[in-house]
């Protein structure tokens, strides 16, 4: 076991995402302020230059998202920050990024929406459009803090994740996980494992942009003016980077989705308590995970015998660990900040093993314990 030789301190959500990032080892950060997510860009730019990186402020969010991919293949890892309507004009971006399996990282601090939404207030409304967002069919990983310990862990997740499977990863917060300050260790850089991508090997002459690694289904990837023949299109590639016939494009598409199904349980992270016995399970994410997992602790001290399980990862879909859940239980709670996006995919998953109950709310604000304490008791009356 490692000894801890990190720090303690106290910090809101975003700055602990610095620290995250920084730790992981990002060299390029490009975006355009926007609350709730604004003091990532301001850390960023304090810290990043002292370290030897690139701090930018891009004149949009369009051309954030297109400066990080650029950087990407100029061989840095590289990250922006926004919100829902920043995120939003990202999406064919995003999809360009996803397209030339390019690794990069975008942090989502959720708000009130749609259009401008309510600028300083949380919210969960957005979670379908990071998953779906923009055109086409292409794979998506996303996680989600619920803690500015988390915030700092994720952020570096989310590097490893995008190096080693070569895919944008969006870190999907929201305005209280953001703004909380609270207790974080900020470990010391031996203390965590970072992951680079795999560069490519033999000769040059013979190099193909996309041919993926036979085990891992991952290409390997150089930086531009490498001595590689690097062909990037925004158009669906073959192995040689060029525009695919329809076949090729089939099996392209379908290779970046296999390449993560296939890791789909070490991509996979959630945490649970108190299932052992449950008849009850409250499912949940994000800054309304904190009150669920209180309302739980309350429920129990009632008798109830209600247990909880925490998604750090959203998309992919964490299926198998809610299955196992939805088969034990008679019901589920999803609170989430939206009309009830999340609760969808958990009926899903739990195809009519259990009852699943959405337990939504709106207008920026988070659930109360007893948002959430008073539907459990009801489903025991």
């Amino acid at each position: 076991m490692v000894e801890k030789r990190g720090t303690t301190k106290i910090l809101q959500g975003n700055h602990a995402c610095v620290e995250g990032a920084l730790l992981a080892g990002c060299q390029f950060y490009a975006g355009y302020p926007i609350t709730p997510s604004t003091e990532i860009a301001e850390g960023m730019a304090r810290r990043l230059p002292l370290l030897g990186g690139v701090c930018l402020q891009m004149e949009d969010e369009l051309a954030s998202i297109h400066a990080i991919a650029g950087a990407a293949w100029g061989g840095w890892k590289s990250m922006t920050a926004t919100s829902g309507p920043g995120f939003c004009l990202m999406q064919e971006g995003i999809g360009m990024a996803a397209s030339q399996e390019t690794p990069l990282v975008i942090v989502e601090v959720q708000r009130g929406g749609p259009g401008a939404g309510q600028a300083t207030m949380p919210a969960q409304g957005d979670v379908f459009q990071i998953r779906y967002g923009s055109n086409g069919d292409y794979p998506m990983i996303a996680l989600a803090p619920s803690t500015a310990q988390e915030y700092l862990e994720l952020t570096i997740r989310a590097f490893n994740l995008s190096e080693q499977f070569r895919t944008p990863v969006v870190v999907v917060a929201d305005e209280m996980a953001s703004h909380t300050r609270e207790s974080v260790y900020i470990p010391a850089p031996e203390e965590i494992e970072i992951i680079n991508r795999v560069r490519p090997t033999g000769p040059k002459e013979e190099f193909q942009t996309y041919k993926p690694d036979p085990e891992t289904l991952v290409p390997p990837m150089p930086a531009f003016n490498e001595g590689y023949n690097v062909v990037v299109t925004s158009n669906v590639h073959n192995d040689g980077g060029w525009r695919a016939d329809g076949a090729e494009a089939a099996a392209t598409i379908q290779r970046s989705f296999a390449k993560i199904d296939r890791r789909i349980d070490y991509i996979t992270d959630v945490e649970s308590a108190m299932m052992d016995d449950a008849e009850m399970a409250v499912i949940s994410y994000g800054s309304p995970m904190r009150s669920a997992i209180r309302a739980v602790l309350d429920a129990r001290a009632m008798g109830l015998k209600v247990g909880w399980m925490k998604l750090r990862t959203l998309w992919p879909f964490p299926a198998k660990p809610v299955q196992e859940v939805a088969r034990k239980v008679n019901w589920i709670l999803v609170p989430e900040m939206n009309v009830g996006r999340m609760s969808l995919e958990v009926e899903r998953v739990a195809h009519g093993a259990c009852e699943v109950k959405s337990v939504p709310k709106l207008g920026g604000r988070c659930h109360t314990p007893s948002d959430i304490l008073t539907p459990i008791k009801e489903v025991y009356r």
